[in-house]
Order: C-alpha cells, then sequence, then structure tokens
C-alpha cells in the first residue's frame, strides 16, 4: 500500500511538473511573438534601421529582457533613443546590447518599480513556485521559474522587494505561518544567488491568514508566493544598456 501511495505521488509530480512546462512552453513564444511585433515598430519609429531585438535566451526560453543587435553604423544617440523606445514596451524589462560593456546609462527617468512588479504578476499567473510537501525546499522544477522572477526584478534593484509566503488553512495555523515563513525566506535565498542584493530583500510568512479572493480557504491553490515591489530607490545601473565601442 504505501508502495502504492509514493508510486501515485511521484507520477502526480511528475505530471504537475509535465503541465508546467507545457503551460511555459504554449505561453512563451506567444508572449515572444507580441513583444517582437511591438519592438520591431518601435525600432523603425525610432529610426533604428538595422538594429534587432531578441526575446529569447541563450537557453530558448522566451523572456522580457530583449538582447539588442545591430545599427553599427547608426550614431549612438539613435542606438540610444532605440534602446529607450524598446524598453518602454509595456511587459519589456531590462534591454541589452550584445556587445556591451556592462550596464552604464541613465535613463532621464527612473523605471516604474510597478514595472517590474506587473512583469513578476505574469510570470506566476500561470506557473506556481512549488516546494516539496511539507517543505520549504523548492522544488527543482521552479528552478526555471525562479530565474525568470529574478530577471524580472532586476531593472528595479534599488527598490524594497517584499516576498510573501501563504498557505491553506488546513493544519495548525501557527505551524502554518512557521511554514510560509520558511519558503519565503527559501525563495528569497534562492534571488539572493541569483545576484538580487539581500538589502532590497525582505521575507515574511502570513499562513492562511490572506487566501485568494473567491477560494475556499483551504484550498491548496492558497499555498503560494507573492511579491510585491513597494518602494524605488533607483540605483546605477539603469535597465537600458549602452552599447560597447564599435
Amino acid at each position: 500500500m504505501l508502495h502504492s501511495r509514493i508510486i501515485a505521488a511521484t507520477a502526480g509530480a511528475i505530471v504537475i511538473a509535465t503541465l508546467a512546462l507545457a503551460t511555459a512552453h504554449a505561453t512563451g513564444p506567444r508572449m515572444e511573438a507580441e513583444l517582437d511585433a511591438r519592438a520591431r515598430k518601435a525600432i523603425a519609429a525610432a529610426g533604428g534601421n538595422g538594429i534587432t531585438a531578441r526575446f529569447t535566451t541563450r537557453a530558448g526560453w522566451a523572456t522580457r529582457h530583449p538582447l539588442m543587435r545591430g545599427g553599427d553604423e547608426l550614431s549612438d544617440p539613435v542606438r540610444a533613443r532605440t534602446a529607450r523606445m524598446v524598453a518602454q514596451i509595456p511587459g519589456v524589462g531590462a534591454v541589452h546590447w550584445a556587445n556591451s560593456s556592462g550596464l552604464a546609462a541613465r535613463l532621464e527617468e527612473a523605471p516604474h518599480p510597478l514595472h517590474c512588479q506587473d512583469d513578476v504578476n505574469a510570470l506566476l499567473h500561470s506557473r506556481t513556485i512549488r516546494f516539496q510537501e511539507g517543505s520549504a525546499s523548492i522544488d527543482p522544477a521552479s528552478e526555471q521559474l525562479v530565474d525568470e522572477v529574478a530577471e524580472a526584478l532586476r531593472p528595479c534593484l534599488g527598490s524594497i522587494i517584499a516576498v510573501t509566503g501563504h498557505t491553506d488553512k488546513s493544519g495548525l495555523e501557527q505551524s502554518n505561518v512557521a511554514l510560509s515563513l520558511s519558503r519565503a525566506e527559501a525563495v528569497r535565498d534562492g534571488l539572493l544567488a541569483r545576484g538580487i542584493p539581500a538589502d532590497g530583500l525582505r521575507a515574511r510568512g502570513l499562513g492562511s491568514k490572506k487566501p485568494v479572493e473567491g477560494l475556499d480557504p483551504e484550498d491548496p491553490a492558497n499555498r503560494r508566493i507573492e511579491f510585491s515591489v513597494i518602494a524605488s530607490v533607483p540605483v546605477r545601473p539603469t535597465p537600458v544598456d549602452v552599447p560597447g565601442p564599435r
């Protein structure tokens, strides 16, 4: 009997991971196509002839943080204007140049913190950061999602980012609060490992106090991690990269 339960639990975990990956592959190309079309229009409007923006990572994952190439014959002001216009497209995060020597330029206006939060909310709309059952260990299948969350938060470095853990109402509330905090801290540590500064991160656990609106408090879907960008203190470098020497 125990052996059968283990097999069933393992099969369930595999199904969940497969569905998560399938959802990512289904929504990723659509997002990439939409941002690519908007970027082409922005580049043309900026006069950035020959410049391209790629919305996929080296591993082939769709990303909101485009890599800019080309336009070597254009002036630096034109290339910079083109990058700014691409960065202003709703849903686009940090903009990088393939031949850049590093993030160095300062935007005339600081990035609005909610832009980063919107990016993270979009990532978590159809996917969830999952944990091993009854523990604060992040499921290996969710590591890719944590990577993407870190990238989405990177343009808002200097802001205060709250990582909040929630549980459903099953079990003792004292234990729920402790588990939700441990999971929030695990995600915070994951962001630290990916280069998000510790001084901008806050972790807290609310247990089952704030269930998802419209859900039964005991619904497992209440087990979640939420992110809130609650303050903005612009720092250098900024989200728009400067092209390197040509």
